[in-house]
């Protein structure tokens, strides 16, 4: 079945999913053309705000994301109402915890540095309002927030290569904080491993109960090949490189991310929400455009991916257009 548009009045990408009372919400980032030169630090995507999609129910009381009505509550959350942030409000997610909900999202502070934000709102429409600083010990990008049907606990897995830092980062903390991650001598600095070493994985960790907080240090979510050895950092076909989501189905955990450069939707599942997690398939071929990004999402009983590409912009990378599909 062909996947199908969902909002094609403007540019949103990154989506996160999710029933809350009985209503579909879709929270994307909202791409928009700023003039910034093409980069791989991803400067161009220079996103200022989050809006909340809603995919309306049929006459029958049905959610069906590719045919009901899809309509735009609006701005829940703006980057000048960010006290911390200074520009790039990259990809977010939602949770609802006691009532009340939070968005965890990801922007560049004063120093041009990735951290992770909270903002809470009493409806998941919003408006959402941010805490004024991020979330402690907090680095990189592309947070989703996952509540554990075992535990009860809500948990966030986050990270991302290249423009999302990730690579800047070990043990928790900074290795290398520069702008560019290039030497004034042109060295190269706190990359990604060599071709033969263990790939630089996702980050996992327990959030408060209050939502505003790591409960733990974040811990590697650490991938396994079809030998039990850890996905290679020469990899590209299989090794994490941004855009985590995580999902529970028929007793197991399922982790999917995308590869990055060589643009997959792969998966990987577990036993335990800490892993480590098994390889398994890829989910989604490279689209048109250079990110990938998803998220799988149970509604009314049925599976969907959700994801975006850049056809209708022609292409231009930064310009991303939010698409669904049926998941098998």
């Amino acid at each position: 079945m062909e996947a199908r548009y969902l909002w094609p009045e403007d540019y949103m990408a990154d989506p996160s999913a999710h029933v809350f009372g009985g209503r579909l919400f879709i929270y994307p980032s909202h791409d928009r053309e700023s003039g910034i030169p093409e980069r791989d630090n991803g400067d161009h995507f220079d996103m200022v705000d989050y809006h909340a999609l809603e995919v309306l129910p049929d006459a029958a009381g049905r959610l069906d994301p590719m045919t009901g009505k899809v309509v735009d509550r609006g701005v829940i959350l703006r980057l000048e109402d960010v006290p911390w942030a200074k520009r790039q409000l990259w990809d977010s997610d939602v949770a609802e915890r006691n009532g009340r909900y939070y968005l965890v999202f990801s922007a560049k502070d004063a120093s041009d540095v990735f951290h992770l934000g909270v903002a809470v709102a009493d409806r998941p429409e919003g408006p959402f309002t941010a805490e004024k600083e991020p979330i402690a010990g907090s680095y990189s990008i592309d947070p989703c927030l996952f509540d554990d049907p075992k535990s009860g606990e809500c948990f966030i897995a986050f990270g991302g290569l290249w423009g999302g830092q990730l690579q800047r980062y070990r043990d928790n903390a900074a290795v290398h904080s520069a702008e560019e991650d290039t030497l004034p001598d042109g060295t190269r600095c706190a990359l990604e491993p060599q071709d033969g070493e263990p790939a630089l994985w996702p980050k996992i960790a327990r959030m408060s109960a209050d939502m505003k907080s790591f409960a733990e240090a974040p811990r590697d979510l650490v991938i396994l090949d079809e030998n039990g050895e850890p996905l290679k950092a020469g990899d590209h076909a299989r090794r994490f490189f941004e855009a985590s989501w995580l999902h529970f189905k028929d007793g197991l955990y399922h982790f999917t991310y995308s590869t990055g450069d060589t643009h997959f939707i792969c998966e990987a599942v577990s036993e335990s929400v800490y892993g480590p997690y098994r390889y398994t398939r890829r989910l989604l071929e490279p689209q048109v455009g250079w990110t990938t990004h998803h998220c799988v999402s149970e509604v009314d009983g049925r599976w969907w991916l959700f994801h975006h590409d850049s056809a209708p912009s022609g292409g231009r990378t930064w310009l991303r257009s939010l698409k669904v599909k049926p998941l098998e």
